[in-house]
């Protein structure tokens, strides 16, 4: 079968550029083979990079809207990713995983999720946490990416503009993370920021994204 035409996949240019730098932690905390689930996998290029650069996982995209399945599925063709699965829909509020289908049978080594918790209702980050416990294996990783703000350590001006316009449209804000089976958070540093094109303008969503944003990591004591 001919790989899909790049330029007909919906494409996240904050996906494009801080796939690298998320591929180069995951690589520090992973062993060589497990089972991955991603929630939220949007356009389906980190699941395909990822999977591309991780032959030893088997990765198993989810997303709460079907219509993405095809970009997911799309794009994995396109990187040659054969252990990835195919797509499922899953919201996380939901129990149990995923929402549609047969339940996980099996626990995962890690459950990856990037740039969900700040800008998805404030009932899905304690749900996410729940989740994790139920799905993940002991010394299993929940590894989550998007832009933190940390007591004391300095943030881009563009996350502080995305948090407040946040909140102004969604007065409750996001819940902090509460429940059972996860450890304290690690924190990744991220490396630099990647370069952009020249007057290239991010839009708030992708400044979210940015490289600021450092990968943190809870595991699994269940």
């Amino acid at each position: 079968m001919k790989p899909p035409d790049p330029a007909a996949l919906p494409h996240s240019p904050a996906a494009e550029r801080n796939r690298a730098p998320i591929l180069a932690v995951l690589r520090a905390l992973l062993a060589p083979g497990g089972r991955a689930l991603e929630i939220a996998s949007g356009t389906g290029q980190h699941a395909a990079h990822f999977a591309a650069a991780l032959p030893g996982w088997r990765w198993q995209p989810t997303d709460v809207a079907a219509e993405c399945f095809g970009a997911i599925t799309g794009w994995a063709a396109r990187a040659g990713a054969a252990n990835v699965a195919p797509p499922r829909r899953l919201d996380v509020r939901d129990a149990p995983w995923p929402s549609e289908g047969a339940p996980f049978s099996e626990p995962f080594d890690l459950i990856y999720s990037a740039n969900l918790l700040h800008i998805s209702p404030p009932e899905c980050g304690p749900a996410l946490m729940q989740g994790a416990a139920r799905h993940l294996a002991p010394g299993g990783l929940l590894v989550t990416y998007g832009p933190y703000l940390e007591d004391g350590v300095p943030t881009a001006p563009g996350n502080l503009a995305f948090d407040q316009d946040l909140r102004r449209r969604h007065p409750r804000g996001p819940a902090p993370p509460r429940g059972r089976g996860a450890a304290r958070p690690g924190r990744r540093p991220a490396p630099a920021r990647t370069p952009r094109p020249a007057g290239q303008q991010p839009a708030a969503g992708v400044r979210a994204g940015s490289l600021e944003c450092p990968p943190a990591r809870y595991q699994s004591h269940s």
